[in-house]
């Protein structure tokens, strides 16, 4: 019934929710939306407003033999039909170019059901009509024909438990005609009359749109004040009728199902010369029926317009109440339009129309219908034969429902065993002739549903269930004791015991229950013994049997009784059982009721079984979560008895509660908590914590009182910084440890407070001539205490009285530069730093003396000389002047090749005194200028005079070549054939041997200048020997390698 209040009156089939199995493809049925459905897959699904009432078919799922998991899935289950797919209204566009309709049908049930097909209550003869076929349950008519098979279609569907009826789907056929070809008489008015122009509307179905053509098509008549276009005549109303109104008017009409249009013949609209047409009141001539009737849920449109000169107005109002506030105003107010309409819609409505020469009125009343919708629904149902059928079912609508029966998809009548009343069906003392499919209706003027259940009657001799065969009990002595004996029986058996050979008889020690089983109370060894019990009905008798053997309770004693312990302790619990030694016993452990994990106890406890009689528990490295009622519990085959033993554990207190800062100054906050637990071992002491963005983590603080007692608490924490953010918690200490801190408090600030910390390492740093750089440590912002923070600097010259004083605004700053350029180079200052912010000035600190900046240097270096050392190397040095001021941090040389401007320089810098630099990855054969200067934080002094320097030409790029040697022992004579330069490379000034014992890197170097050498070999070995040139642009290209043994050999 959920889902039917969701899309009210709209046909939801509840058998299929009920019968199909879940992840089945048919469940995709029951999210649709059962509206009218069209035929033709072209045309797409169309929403009809003026469908006929909906019918709604429910199954329950509350089922007293199927309402198991194993029901929905095990497929050897019988059990009646249920619906899986009903059909649904259908509109077919006679003009379709598929000339077929299917409407569907589909149940479950086992033995898979059958189908037949009823049209206006009547079966359809499939066999006979060959256009009609039958697809799994749905039925296919081809060529449909409007008036052969228009209708209301049922389908029934049947298997061996009976039959169910579907709900009824409405076969309809859409059109739409033409209209009559005979001209349209002109419509002659004065002008300011009004004029009703009427449409006359072809056959048609279902409902057609409408709108009206001027002149020619696609000039549409445009709705306003004046002109109205009623859908529910089609005519258009003009309420005053001026000059530009003369011409041709079209009625235009339109299926909602086929989007068909078609055009009236033209009718002409003139205007009479016999005068204007005077002023006269409103005359309503399109309004709502005096009843209109609505589907709660839909959208109710309600029509009114008058003639009439002036233009009249229109106005609505709800009689005796308000306008629903969702209702809106079309059309210039010739519709109003009350959306989702409720109950309390309904009433009556007034239109109004009214201009200058008077006003009419029209009222209609609205009212709001509901389909029936249940409230209470069938379940199935299994009953013996004889016993009493109830079922009850109730819906609500409006109008309220009446309510009728079938059985097998036929009517149900009263007869002597049957009663029906308002919806409840009794039927006494069933049989089999009863059971079937049954289906409860409950409908009104505007829609039907159905409701679905099954009935069984069973008729069956006594069985028993193997879990009741035969059996032995065992129990103990005082004990009470039931013997099931609870046959499967249709009708209702009749029970007997005995035990041996004689007959039971009841006292108040020994009863058999109603529903078959023995009681025996206090047992004692006379019960012993061999008991059956016998199940008879009508259709036959079963009996089972049972042995009872009594045995001496069990008794446990369970030490020590009660127990202190502290964390960290370990203890052993001792578990003894007095038994029937025919018995055998098992032990379990419990903690406050639940067994003992002891894989996942992390080796704090272990179960030690010391004898057959006894077992123990080890309690190892207690924690105070193992605190509690730890349970023994003995059991054997005829009893279980337990004892239990309380465990105390002492421990650190648990976590303080919520902590609350009750009062905060600029260094003090007051603080209060609730204690926590103090685990069997009072709080002796209380520590506050605070934390803020500046410390390291939690840190205790200073308190009011310096020691926090356990009885405490509130406490102030002092000495904090101002204007700082801070949290807190308390951590409680008893005289087993310190347990586990509180939550934290929530974020505070405390107060704003005069800054009481003056900057650190005051000092002075290099500058521009003319500069007193005055640098310190900014102050943390911790120690700032407040907003608007900031530096005073304090500076005088040496020996002066009056400070000059400059404000630095920002909390960041590490220096200020004052600039006078009437302080020389080196003078000494005084020089104090201070600090403030919006709560005042805060002190300074220590004063020092520092002196303002030196000036650039002045003189430039002198004695620079440019040495080139090889093809890409070149030596600069120089001398500079000792002056007072201006001392040099250091020298920058230039340097740009004589192509070039000086101010593509490239520059090197050294630091210090350094008076030589050496310049590399130079240009070879290049000449090169050079300049240097000295500098310091003050800026550049001048350059001295260019000095030129030219770097080598290359090396020789010709190796050595035709190299021959000659080996005598250790010694190898070389020669080779002179390498001659090219134009561009160094002249050769001489040859270098490298020689090198193979596998090593490091070379040894023989020097000549000659084109041969004698080499000395001094270890055993192969040495890998070349030849370059040597130049003064450096070495050239090396030979190619050759190996040479340390003994007589070959080359290789």
């Amino acid at each position: 019934s959920d889902y039917s209040q969701a899309i009210p009156g709209l046909p939801t089939s509840y058998a299929a929710i009920l019968r199909i199995k879940s992840g089945s493809s048919s469940l995709a049925s029951f999210n649709s939306k059962n509206r009218p459905r069209l035929s033709s897959p072209s045309l797409g699904s169309v929403s009809s407003p003026g469908w006929r009432g909906a019918a709604q078919h429910y199954h329950s799922p509350t089922n007293l033999y199927h309402f198991s998991e194993a029901f929905k899935h095990d497929e050897s289950v019988d059990y009646g039909p249920v619906f899986v797919q009903e059909p649904d209204d259908v509109i077919f566009p006679t003009d379709s170019e598929e000339k077929k309709v299917s409407l569907n049908c589909q149940a479950r049930g086992n033995p898979t059901p059958t189908y037949r097909w009823l049209r206006n209550g009547t079966e359809i003869d499939i066999e006979s009509d060959y256009r009609f076929s039958l697809i799994e349950g749905s039925l296919i008519i081809n060529n449909p024909s409007e008036t052969k098979d228009s209708g209301q279609y049922q389908c029934l569907t049947t298997n061996t438990f009976g039959s169910i009826l579907s709900r009824e789907a409405v076969l309809q056929f859409a059109y739409l005609g033409n209209f009559s070809g005979r001209t349209r008489s002109a419509v002659s008015v004065r002008e300011g009359q009004g004029v009703v122009l009427m449409c006359s509307p072809p056959l048609h179905s279902p409902e057609i749109i409408y709108s009206w053509v001027f002149n020619e098509f696609p000039s549409f008549v445009a709705e306003d004040s004046r002109r109205f276009i009623s859908q529910e005549t089609g005519n258009l109303y003009i309420s005053k009728v001026q000059t530009s109104d003369v011409g041709s008017y079209i009625c235009l009409v339109k299926n909602t199902v086929t989007n068909a249009r078609v055009l009236s013949p033209p009718t002409p609209l003139t205007l009479r010369n016999d005068g204007v047409m005077g002023e006269y009141e409103p005359k309503i001539e399109v309004h709502f029926p005096y009843t209109v009737t609505a589907a709660k849920g839909t959208t109710v449109k309600m029509e009114c317009f008058a003639l009439g000169n002036p233009v009249p107005t229109i106005s609505w109002r709800k009689v005796n109440g308000h306008n629903p506030s969702k209702a809106r105003l079309r059309k210039s107010q010739a519709v109003l339009e009350i959306p989702n309409v409720q109950l309390e819609d309904a009433g009556v409505y007034e239109c109004k129309a009214e201009n200058s020469r008077g006003r009419n009125v029209f009222r209609g009343q609205l009212q709001v219908y509901t389909y029936p919708h249940w409230v209470e629904k069938l379940n199935d149902t299994q009953l013996d034969s004889g016993d009493q059928l109830r079922w009850e079912c109730k819906a609500t609508g409006k109008p309220r429902p009446t309510y009728r029966w079938l059985k097998n998809g036929a009517p149900l009548w009263p007869q002597s065993r049957i009663e029906m009343v308002n919806g409840a069906l009794m039927i006494h003392s069933v049989n089999v002739s009863d059971a079937g499919m049954y289906q409860c209706l409950a409908e009104n003027k505007y829609g039907t549903i159905y409701a679905s259940s099954e009935l069984k009657i069973l008729a069956s001799a006594p069985t028993f269930p193997i879990n009741q065969m035969r059996k032995t009990i065992i129990i103990t002595k005082g004990q009470e004791v039931v013997i099931e004996c609870k046959p499967q029986a249709s009708p209702k058996p009749t029970i007997t015991w005995k035990k041996g050979d004689k007959a039971i008889r009841e006292s108040k020690r020994i009863t058999i229950l109603p529903h078959g089983s023995l009681r025996i109370l206090n047992a004692s060894k006379s019960d012993e013994g061999r008991y059956l019990c016998q199940g008879v009905n009508v259709f036959g008798s079963a009996e089972i049997v049972a042995s009872v053997s009594v045995k001496e309770p069990t008794r446990i004693e369970l030490t020590p009784k009660k127990i202190e312990l502290t964390v960290g302790e370990s203890i052993v619990l001792s578990c003894k059982a007095l038994h029937d030694s025919t018995l055998d016993v098992t032990f379990y452990w419990t903690l406050n009721g639940q067994p003992i994990d002891f894989e996942k106890e992390g080796g704090h406890f272990e179960s030690i079984k010391a004898q057959a009689s006894s077992a123990d528990l080890m309690i190892r490295n207690i924690l105070l979560m193992h605190a509690g009622r730890y349970g023994c519990r003995v059991q054997t085959a005829a009893d279980t008895v337990s004892d239990e033993t309380e465990l105390l554990v002492r421990g650190p207190p648990g976590p303080p509660g919520v902590v609350i800062v009750e009062e905060i100054t600029d260094t003090t906050a007051t603080l209060s908590w609730s204690p926590g637990a103090d685990n069997h071992s009072p709080i002796s002491l209380y520590n506050l914590q605070a934390r803020s963005p500046f410390s390291l983590g939690w840190q205790t603080v200073k308190t009011v009182p310096d020691a926090i007692s356990g009885d405490m608490e509130s406490a102030m924490a002092v000495e904090l910084n101002p204007w700082v953010e801070y949290e807190f918690r308390v951590v409680a200490t008893n005289k087993i440890g310190t347990g586990d801190p509180s939550a934290p408090s929530r974020v505070i600030r405390t107060n704003e407070a005069v800054p009481k910390i003056p900057p650190a390492n005051v000092s002075g740093r290099s500058g521009r001539r003319h500069e007193l750089v005055i640098a310190w440590e900014p102050v943390s912002e911790e120690f700032q205490n407040g907003e608007g923070f900031g530096y005073i600097v304090a500076f005088r010259p040496n020996g002066t009285r009056g400070w000059k004083e400059k404000m630095v605004t920002s909390s960041d700053a590490s220096k200020f530069i004052y600039r006078d350029e009437s302080v020389p180079p080196l003078t000494p200052f005084e020089v104090k730093v201070g600090v403030y912010n919006n709560k005042g000035d805060g002190p300074f600190s220590p004063i020092v003396v520092i002196c303002s900046a030196e000036g650039e240097p002045t003189a430039a270096p002198i004695d620079v000389k440019a040495t080139s050392l090889s093809v890409s190397e070149i030596l600069v040095a120089w001398k500079h002047i000792k002056e007072s001021l201006g001392r040099p941090q250091g020298f920058e040389v230039g340097y740009w090749k004589d192509m070039e401007q000086e101010e593509a320089a490239e520059k090197v810098k050294t630091e210090g005194n350094e008076s030589s630099i050496l310049l590399t990855g130079l240009e070879g054969n290049t000449l090169y200028h050079l300049t240097v200067r000295a500098y310091n934080a003050a800026g550049y002094g001048p350059p001295s005079t260019a000095v030129h320097a030219a770097t080598k030409k290359s090396p020789p790029s010709q190796a050595p070549s035709n190299i021959m040697w000659i080996q005598d022992g250790s010694y190898v004579s070389l020669g080779w054939e002179p390498v001659r330069p090219l134009a561009n490379e160094s002249d050769v000034m001489g040859y270098k041997v490298f020689f090198r014992q193979e596998g090593q890197s490091n070379s040894q170097v023989i020097e000549t200048q000659k084109t041969s050498a004698v080499v000395l070999l001094p270890d055993v070995g192969v040495y890998i020997i070349e030849v370059c040139a040597v130049s003064e642009g450096g070495d050239g290209t090396a030979s190619p390698q050759i190996r040479v043994p340390s003994f007589s050999g070959k080359v290789t």
